[in-house]
């Protein structure tokens, strides 16, 4: 086994779709905080810096996603670690996860538990705008703390700090 990750030269949307639906489909039952309506939807992965960059729901969280893009070469890292990232929204801590047919990636929850009043419907438009608004350049306030958590950018709340 390589210690280095190579990057996807092409959108690596349907191999991560396969890959949290086969866990949803095989080891996600009977949890009582399963939202069991919602479906398993990545949203298209953007170039961003050089990585593959998406927002992912699935029956038991809203995440963000990284990849190594193509041209990329990873350090083999250590399953759980934590690697903080600042995109144009503000910062946020990663860790690294891997699933069946994808080696290694970077994950931050934004939201886990899901809300059982979100509609399948709401969780895909959620997933597709946090994608968006995660690499859009914030408008500058002069008046905002400098400090974002991962829940401000679901609340519209800019210092609730860590979530």
């Amino acid at each position: 086994m390589t210690n280095e990750i190579y990057g996807y030269i092409d959108d690596p949307t349907a191999l991560v779709q396969s890959a949290f639906q086969t866990v949803s489909d095989k080891a996600m039952h009977n949890l009582s905080f399963l939202h069991t309506q919602m479906p398993v939807h990545v949203s298209g992965f953007k170039l961003f810096e050089g990585q593959w960059f998406s927002c992912i729901v699935t029956p038991w969280m809203l995440s963000a996603v990284i990849l190594p893009g193509p041209d990329q070469v990873w350090p083999l890292r250590t399953m759980s670690d934590r690697i903080g990232l600042a995109l144009p929204y503000g910062h946020l801590t990663f860790t690294v996860g891997e699933l069946d047919g994808i080696r290694q990636y970077l994950t931050c929850s934004l939201m886990s538990p899901l809300d059982h009043n979100l509609t399948p419907e709401q969780g895909v438009q959620l997933a597709d705008d946090c994608s968006r608004m995660l690499l859009s350049i914030p408008v500058s306030d002069p008046d905002a703390p400098t400090q974002l958590g991962r829940r401000a950018l679901l609340t519209g709340r800019r210092n609730c700090g860590n979530a």
